[in-house]
């Protein structure tokens, strides 16, 4: 929906199942319209798409009008799409993902290719007045790289390649189309710091002419687990000219570890998603985990000293509690928001994403589906209100 100073707000429809396009257009039909009959009542309703590499195919499928069908859909239903979740390329559901959401990464033609497909979507759906963008991944996933200096050019030309296309499609339809690279813990970069000596590398190699183009999809989630503050992450951003191309608004765990809490997020490992662990002591130093149970592994008997603090690559709710000696970043998100409040500039894309649905503790869970949806919007448009920005 869209907002005051021009800010559009939607839910990243990566929470639902669907990795081809009837599957896809389903979910739509069934839970989006179900959602904005809650929060959007005979307003324009903005819809965060995701969208995987056999739906994106087949929305482009030239023997069939399924992108015009699409269109027509989403103005007979008083909608509109303003950007494209294009990290999972593939399945991201009901198997295990882990490691796997980075595969094809930056260094495959795959993953150039599927990501230009999505520009070519957006580039027809996206309103005349508002600008479209798709996230992708940080390039790859830390362990993947074992050559930095030949993978790493790789990427950057791959990068470079999508940008050219991304400007082309700009030049061709007046719009403002950018993509927007996401730091994840573990990513192959992650920190506000990585990312800014990324952006530097990237322009040495090729110069500043994608500078509008190609920027940062900042996760309120993933900056908070590393121990970021949000003033100083989006201004290290800024300073470096990197565009903010999109903010996802996400929450994550955090804890002092005694022997309650380390036993209540043991009811939060599963086996589909990767849920990093980055730990940080008084003395300011960081331990990075690969998983949740390679933290409990090898941590599990410990009890809090000197000041020690888990944060935890698990999306839970906006509104959400957790109990057992749990907490959350929630903090990270209303920093982030009250820089918008003094700078509505800074970014025009925000999107709820709390992908983490079916896997979710139940004592987590309320109701279905749709009516977690319903409870985000609540919780985001009363800080949104309060700081005059809905």
């Amino acid at each position: 929906m869209e907002l005051n100073d021009n800010l559009h707000l939607a839910y990243c429809t990566n929470i639902h199942r669907g990795e081809g396009w009837r599957e896809t257009f389903a979910n739509l039909e069934k839970y989006v319209l179900g959602v904005r009959d809650e929060v959007a009542v005979g307003r324009s309703y903005a819809i965060g798409l995701r969208l995987g590499a056999g739906a994106a195919e087949e929305l482009c499928d030239p023997s069939q009008d399924n992108l015009g069908d699409f269109r027509r859909w989403l103005d007979a239903n008083n909608c509109y799409v303003f950007t494209i979740n294009g990290f999972p390329y593939g399945n991201f559901h009901g198997e295990r993902v882990k490691e796997q959401v980075y595969i094809p990464d930056w260094t495959s033609r795959d993953r150039l290719e599927y990501t230009k497909r999505l520009f070519d979507i957006i580039a027809e759906l996206v309103p005349d007045g508002v600008s479209g963008s798709v996230s992708t991944l940080p390039g790859s996933f830390k362990e993947f790289i074992n050559d930095d200096e030949e993978q790493g050019s790789v990427i950057i030309d791959n990068l470079a390649e999508c940008a050219e296309h991304i400007l082309h499609l700009v030049e061709s339809t007046g719009k403002d189309l950018h993509l927007g690279l996401e730091p994840e813990p573990l990513g192959w970069f992650e920190t506000s710091g990585e990312t800014v000596a990324f952006f530097k590398r990237f322009r040495e190699q090729k110069g500043g002419r994608f500078d509008r183009v190609l920027g940062v999809n900042y996760d309120t989630c993933h900056l908070a687990i590393e121990f970021e503050e949000p003033k100083d992450a989006i201004s290290n951003l800024l300073d470096a000219g990197i565009r903010i191309s999109k903010l996802h608004l996400s929450s994550a765990l955090k804890l002092e570890p005694n022997p309650a809490s380390l036993r209540a997020l043991e009811n939060f490992q599963e086996d589909v998603y990767l849920h990093q662990v980055v730990t940080r002591d008084g003395d300011g130093n960081i331990i990075r985990y690969r998983d949740l149970p390679d933290a409990l592994k090898e941590q599990g008997e410990k009890t809090a000293g000197n000041g020690e603090q888990w944060r935890v690559h698990f999306h839970i709710p906006l509104y959400s509690e957790p109990a057992g000696g749990l907490a959350d970043t929630r903090d990270h998100i209303d920093g982030v928001l009250d820089m918008l409040r003094e700078d509505a500039s800074i970014c025009s894309h925000l999107e709820m994403e709390t992908y983490t649905w079916e896997v979710l503790p139940e004592e987590l869970q309320c109701g279905d589906v749709v009516e977690q949806l319903r409870r985000e919007y609540e919780w985001i448009l009363k800080r949104l209100s309060e700081r005059g920005l809905a």
